[in-house]
């Protein structure tokens, strides 16, 4: 109820403020808008200095408050008649007011470099994109929403220089990218904090990339004023707001259709048993298989007997489909504008049959007004619901069962039933379906916040705001595990036809099973703020901002579990039997108080000074340690902006050199490890008998604390230089970095003797490097008709660790200090024993013969041990990583290509479930070692792990993950404003989008960006829409 109200109310506020734009309009002129009499029209075209058309620039009737957008040709078509005043405005051009007259006018914009000087979005406000002296990147939301993509996280690879996301899976409802700002930077947790229309911690993946105005990254000490919390950088999210003028409706559809960028290239039965036999060979038994039976796998004359099943397609359609739809209303007045949107996305994963599918609810109302001149509010309300439904088995685990699809057993029999488990009732046809039962999760959000902005008269100058925002997420999950059911074939047994009898046998639990949880996630943000800022003579210009925030939460949840259901029709707690039934739950509480503070000031727009500062405290420590200081400064010089460079401009038109220092924390550990840690034990050795008859818990210590935790320090050091050229067509930005992470929370165990027994808490005493160059240059101009902009970018990280608490004596190629983070130990491949001969020329692993993989003796000591690991110089993150934009338009016409690459990564391509208990890859079997090929590359066959080469980690299971891939790619038509017009309609647009559609990598039957043998593959996306302006 509570929800509906909240959703009338704003909807309420929202139909009001458009209502309000006619407020102050005349009865004529109300009826001449609404088209009741007869009204007179303007029409025009604007172009740029070089006669070119421009499109999208916005043209306001300042008489009926009326807006109108021109089209690709420049033409644009108002209400309105001669005599009125026209406020013609574009990002990058000086804003005109023209007055109309009869006729087709012709209206000439002119760049300035005030206008030139676009906003940015920062920490807490907005600056000039000439003053700022920090590493911060952005990108528009009408590029992200190209992609057709639900989730927000996916659109951003390799569009922000600096900023890496790599996806994992393309499981619907669980296709969350890891994002990292410059890489690895710390051994905990290097989540970026995110925040949203100017509130903390709030997540982005949900979000509508259709409300999105842009997303900005803070990199390095930018960041400062976010404190505790910033230490891995921050995102801005910023959502759009409703522009003055008549009310503007937009409505698009997408129809998707998605399939795996890859599926594994697996044997076929006969291929496969020959692979059982080549097995047996090396064990010293008989071949498992004749060559007639060989032969009828491979005929397919006896599909009962001898199938020949490939799990894949039996257990994936061709595609899935996906389909968005968006609704967005804005407008305004003089006194309130309006954004309004909702949206309804859905997709199916590639099963047949699925149980896996997702779906999602947006709405958002983002109202903007004044009171006056000095007063002005803001009210933002989003609400979201998810939907995630899946099978009782996750997606990892149906990806084993995959792998471990023999080709010899049926997935299906020929008469339609549920083939045979694979082992322990596992069939991926049916376990991806909801034979098994449900695992159903609903998710619902409301995120609202209102603000208030005055500005106080008798300071010129100085205004103050006030913020307050609450955010809930409601959480219901339910999980049903019921029976499911399979069928065997003996092999001999047929009934009076001739027909095989099938014997159903019923495989998972004895009965339904039913675990179901609650959660409620509440946060509370407050803050206020004190701006100021002025311009002293004709050069000294100041800017300032002090605030103080408080942010509280709390986490309630509850879980319980029945079994011994009266009947599978009641999924309810209540149906389930008392014995064996379980209940839980937990609560926790939060809470921070920061002050914060900028100062920016420059010099005639030529040399700029920023100091940023916030005063944190968290819960996380005690009270000694709970509150950090975290200062941040930068520097910039506008050398175009000297005298001297007057003769230059024509070429070099923009100059600026930069750099920062700052300090930022992160406070991203484990809650209270100041305290000690206790909790109920209900093992029955751990319970204390008071009596006989009564068995009571006992409270025991789980956790050592560490009362002198304190925060983990990031000291960021930034340059840069951007530059513009021909005019500002052609633009270019580069930047070096080096930062030093301190204080990094982690285990000293490596250095206590294991025959202390001791367990110690995690200490203040790691210590990281990271350091990369970060380029981006983009040219844009026009020819005519024809539009055309090329952008590219590219980003470099390399993380080293100073200091990790190594075991004493460990040989140095087996240390962390001085690797990557999370560098793992691997035995080194050097090749193939080819034979005998070969195997007693060198060291090797006891029992190993030829055809087994040869590891290095790092040593040199003539036996292969533990000594002979070495430790990687690369981890599953890609070191480089970049894009390339290309953007053409023709008249109507427009296409966007984008490219994305990651180099630098590893993947292990190890995977245990081969030989007689799963299928081997097509790459491994082709070009094997056998007696017939002893020189080949690649190992003999093998049966599982039982193999020392597979049971080690060793070099040969890795491959550098390098790809090229096809990103994102568009094709679009505009239809012309008279078509449009004749339909009573504004815009009419066409297009075709796809996602993932190439990729170029030397990984095979992988998607290069998983890093599991087990993962569910990203999609390929086929996306066609249509988008229509009222």
């Amino acid at each position: 109820m509570k929800k509906r109200l909240l959703l009338f109310c704003t909807v309420g506020l929202s139909m009001s403020a458009w209502a309000s734009n006619y407020a102050s309009l005349s009865h004529k002129e109300f009826l001449e808008i609404r088209g009741l009499v007869p009204q007179s029209e303007i029409r025009g075209q604007i172009v740029n200095s070089q006669s070119q058309p421009m499109a999208g620039v916005t043209i306001t009737n300042l008489r009926t408050k009326l807006s109108a957008q021109s089209d690709e040709n420049g033409n644009f078509l108002i209400a309105g008649r001669a005599g009125d005043n026209l406020l013609v405005q574009f990002l990058g051009y000086a804003d005109q007011t023209i007055v109309a007259s009869s006729g087709t006018m012709h209206i000439n914009l002119e760049t300035t470099d005030e206008a030139i000087d676009e906003v940015v979005v920062v920490g807490y406000g907005t600056q000039k994109a000439s003053t700022v002296t920090g590493s911060i990147v952005d990108v528009k939301g009408d590029v992200l929403s190209r992609a057709p993509v639900v989730n927000l996280s996916n659109t951003l690879a390799g569009r922000l220089p600096g900023l890496v996301a790599v996806s994992r899976s393309g499981e619907p409802g669980s296709d969350n990218a890891t994002l990292r700002i410059r890489g690895a930077n710390t051994l905990g947790n290097n989540d970026p904090l995110i925040v949203v229309d100017g509130i903390a911690n709030r997540s982005l993946e949900r979000i509508n990339p259709q409300d999105i105005e842009s997303v900005t990254v803070l990199k390095d000490a930018s960041a400062a004023i976010y404190g505790s919390q910033a230490a891995n950088g921050v995102i801005l999210v910023t959502t759009k707001k409703g522009v003055s003028g008549k009310p503007q409706i937009k409505v698009s559809h997408n129809q998707a259709f998605t399939k795996p960028t890859v599926i594994p290239e697996v044997l076929d039965a006969a291929t496969y048993v020959e692979m059982l036999n080549e097995i047996s060979k090396y064990a010293g038994q008989s071949p498992k298989y004749s060559a007639d039976e060989i032969e009828l796998f491979r005929n397919g004359s006896d599909p009962w007997g001898h199938p020949n099943t490939d799990w894949y397609k039996a257990t994936f359609n061709e595609v899935a489909p996906q389909h968005q739809t968006n609704l967005t209303i804005n407008g305004g007045s003089e006194y309130i504008n309006y954004f309004i949107s909702g949206a309804y996305d859905k997709q199916n994963a590639i099963y047949k049959n699925t149980a896996t599918k997702f779906s999602q609810y947006n709405f958002r109302s983002n109202l903007d007004g004044k009171l006056n001149d000095y007063i002005k509010y803001g009210v933002n309300v989003a609400m979201r619901e998810v939907n995630r439904n899946y099978p009782t088995r996750s997606a990892s685990d149906i990806f084993v069962m995959l792998r471990r699809g023999k080709p010899n057993m049926q997935a299906y029999w020929p008469t339609g039933e549920n083939g045979p488990d694979i082992e322990y009732g596992n069939n991926p046809v049916v376990v991806t379906t909801n034979q098994t039962g449900y695992d159903r999760n609903k998710a619902m959000t409301l995120e609202s916040r209102a603000n208030i902005d005055i500005s106080i008269p008798w300071v010129e100058g100085m205004s103050l705001s006030g913020n307050v925002a609450f955010d809930r997420t409601v959480q219901n999950n339910k999980l049903w595990k019921t029976p499911w059911y399979l069928y065997n074939w003996d092999g001999k047994t047929v009934d009076q036809a001739g027909n095989p009898v099938l014997v159903r046998g019923q495989k998972g639990f004895t009965g339904p099973e039913l675990t179901q949880d609650f959660a409620n996630n509440d946060l509370l943000t407050l803050n206020s703020l004190l701006r100021y800022e002025r311009k002293f003579g004709e050069n000294h210009n100041f800017n300032g901002l002090v605030g103080v925030e408080r942010i509280t939460g709390s986490v309630m949840s509850f879980e319980a579990f029945r079994k011994f259901f009266v009947s599978t029709a009641l999924e309810e707690l209540f149906a389930g039997g008392d014995a064996e039934k379980n209940n839980s739950g937990r609560s926790s509480q939060q809470a921070r108080l920061n002050y914060f503070g900028r100062l920016n000031y420059d010099y005639a727009n030529k040399y700029l000074f920023e100091f940023l500062w916030r005063y944190d405290g968290s819960y996380k420590f005690p009270s000694a340690k709970r509150f950090g200081f975290f200062p941040g400064v930068s520097l910039g010089w506008r050398v175009s902006n000297e005298k001297f460079w007057e003769s230059i401009k024509p070429v070099v038109s923009d100059l600026k050199l930069r750099g920062s220092w700052g300090q930022t924390g992160n406070d991203r550990i484990d809650d209270y490890q100041f305290l000690s840690s206790y909790g109920f034990l209900t093992g029955a050795s751990d319970l204390y008998v008071f009596n006989e008859s009564v068995e009571q818990k006992v409270l025991n210590e789980l956790r050592i604390p560490n009362p002198k935790v304190t925060w983990e320090v990031a000291n960021q050091s930034n340059v840069g230089i951007d530059a513009k050229f021909l005019e500002n067509k052609l633009s270019l930005t580069a930047e070096y970095f080096y930062n030093i992470r301190t204080n990094i929370l982690w285990n000293r165990n490596a250095s206590v003797p294991n025959s202390t027994g001791l367990t110690l808490p995690r200490e203040n005493i790691g210590e990281v490097t990271n350091k990369g160059l970060e380029f981006q240059i983009g040219y844009q101009d026009a020819v005519n008709d024809f539009q055309y902009g090329v952008s590219a970018n590219v980003a470099t990280n390399n993380n080293r660790i100073r200091f990790w608490d190594e075991t004493p004596g460990v040989p140095e190629y087996q240390m962390s200090t001085g690797r990557p983070m999370n560098a793992a130990l691997y035995y080194r491949s050097i090749g193939v024993f080819k034979d005998a001969a070969d195997l007693d020329a060198y060291p090797h692993w006891a029992g190993a013969r030829p055809g087994d993989i040869k590891f290095e003796d790092v040593n040199n000591d003539g036996k292969i041990d533990g000594l002979d690991r070495v430790r990687m110089d690369k981890t599953d993150l890609p070191t480089l990583t970049g894009g390339l934009n290309i953007d053409l338009g023709y008249k109507g016409f427009y296409t966007s290509i984008f490219f994305q690459w990651a180099t630098g990564a590893l993947r292990n391509n190890y995977y245990e479930m081969q030989g007689e208990v799963g299928n081997f890859l097509v790459q491994d079997v082709e070009g094997r070692w056998t007696e017939d090929n002893m020189d080949a590359q690649k190992p003999r066959i093998w049966n599982r792990y039982s193999e020392y080469w597979r049971s080690n980690q060793n070099t040969y299971w890795l491959q550098n993950s390098d790809y090229v891939r096809l990103k994102n790619l568009e094709f679009g038509y505009s239809f012309p404003q008279e078509w449009c017009q004749k339909l009573r309609l504004s815009g009419i647009q066409v297009y075709f989008t796809g996602q993932n559609l190439l990729t170029f990598t030397k990984v095979k039957d992988f998607d290069p960006e998983t890093t599991s043998a087990t993962a569910y593959p990203l999609n390929k996306v086929y996306n066609f829409g249509l988008t229509l302006n009222f």
